[in-house]
């Protein structure tokens, strides 16, 4: 093992390239093995399962999207703050399309809640604080962002906009600008 310089943090580096490259779906520990390699056996002193691979890549994906989100807010706030993080989400979904997907792999609920999803909530909260929305519609508005953004972000992806000459990036303007309008005049009912 010390020859081939395998390492659980590496592992899971090197999972999360083969989902950008072949689909988060097809990675597997037989798969990893292949890319370095070893027998599949060699890295079970690492990974107990493509479960656990998984697990990894869905903790390295939501730990890279926090961070970059956090950059793309600082020092923003309103509906700069609202474009920015929608920005990061997207260019990241882009750039990384399988560790997009890991993100939004089921973790059960105390690795969840150890994880860097919780950062995600926690700044999806303070752009909505400068909109002014209390609980419980904060909560809606959370989910409603993250159901938009992701909503389009996946059919993007997927080439669901390809069909029309409108340019897709015109779109996500509109967008962010409608949700902008709908968080600003909110009331509650």
């Amino acid at each position: 093992m010390a020859r081939a310089g395998l390492t659980t943090e590496r592992l899971i580096r090197a999972g999360a390239e083969l989902a950008d490259e072949v689909g988060f779906e097809h990675v597997t520990i037989s798969a990893l093995a292949r890319r370095f390699g070893v027998k599949v056996a060699s890295l079970y002193s690492h990974l107990k399962s493509s479960q656990d691979l998984k697990t990894g890549i869905a903790l390295l994906a939501l730990e890279e999207l926090a961070d970059r989100v956090a950059d793309a807010l600082a020092g923003r706030a309103g509906k700069d703050a609202l474009a920015a993080f929608a920005a990061a989400y997207r260019d990241y979904a882009r750039e990384h399309p399988g560790r997009y997907a890991a993100a939004r792999f089921r973790l059960d609920p105390e690795t969840a809640a150890a994880s860097a999803g919780v950062r995600h909530a926690q700044m999806t909260r303070a752009i909505l604080r400068g909109y002014d929305i209390a609980e419980p519609d904060q909560t809606h508005a959370v989910r409603m962002l993250g159901g938009v953004f992701h909503g389009y972000v996946d059919l993007e992806l997927s080439g669901g906009f390809s069909h029309t000459p409108v340019d897709p990036d015109e779109s996500w303007s509109w967008m962010v600008d409608s949700l902008d309008t709908l968080l600003r005049n909110r009331t509650t009912p």
